[in-house]
């Protein structure tokens, strides 16, 4: 397969993948919705996060996008012709929020550490499993066994984990002043005397 191809395979996946996530968006926001609405209302979100180019291509890819969403179950129409989102879509939109979710960075550090550690049970452990990706996503450090660790305030991130993943004393929010031989965390994290490397 040429370099062509497989660029031009890229771009039409995230395409697809951004004008799906643009429905999803519209759905959530604005609840059930005729399907001749759907697409003037994706389109609007597109417009909003300037990833239209023209309108009549979005329009044509909205509909398109709007058929494999509901073979996939993501989104569902009843008897009148309504299209809201199915459980599995409020699951597939609450991920592509935490995909998008940047925790901050401060310009300065406060020298102080925030840890994360859960004991989820085994029968729970997709959902261990699905925290655990979510936190290396986004910028943790697995520190030891269920405990990850992150330089900077990242409350409000954990308590939207806590409410998608419905884990609440599983999971402890740790703010620690010392860890011991933290040097390669300070370096990993451009932090301290590492802050201009």
């Amino acid at each position: 397969m040429s370099t062509k191809l497989r660029k031009d395979g890229t771009e039409r996946k995230a395409k697809i993948a951004i004008i799906q996530k643009a429905v999803l968006y519209a759905l959530a926001a604005a609840g059930g919705l005729t399907v001749a609405l759907v697409a003037p209302n994706a389109l609007q979100v597109l417009e909003q996060l300037g990833w239209v180019k023209t309108k009549r291509s979005a329009k044509d890819t909205i509909s398109k996008s709007i058929e494999r969403l509901l073979l996939a179950k993501l989104i569902g129409k009843n008897a009148k012709g309504f299209v809201n989102l199915t459980t599995k879509g409020q699951k597939r939109l609450s991920e592509i929020e935490r995909a998008d979710f940047h925790l901050p960075r401060p310009a300065r550090w406060d020298g102080k550490w925030r840890l994360v550690s859960f004991d989820i049970k085994e029968k729970r452990k997709q959902v261990r499993a699905l925290l655990r990706a979510t936190l290396a996503s986004v910028g943790f450090v697995h520190l030891h066994h269920s405990v990850w660790v992150y330089p900077h305030d990242c409350e409000d991130f954990l308590s939207l984990l806590k409410t998608d993943y419905h884990i609440g004393v599983e999971i402890l929010y740790i703010i620690a002043e010392y860890i011991e031989n933290d040097r390669w965390l300070r370096k990993h994290f451009h932090i301290g005397e590492f802050a201009g490397i």
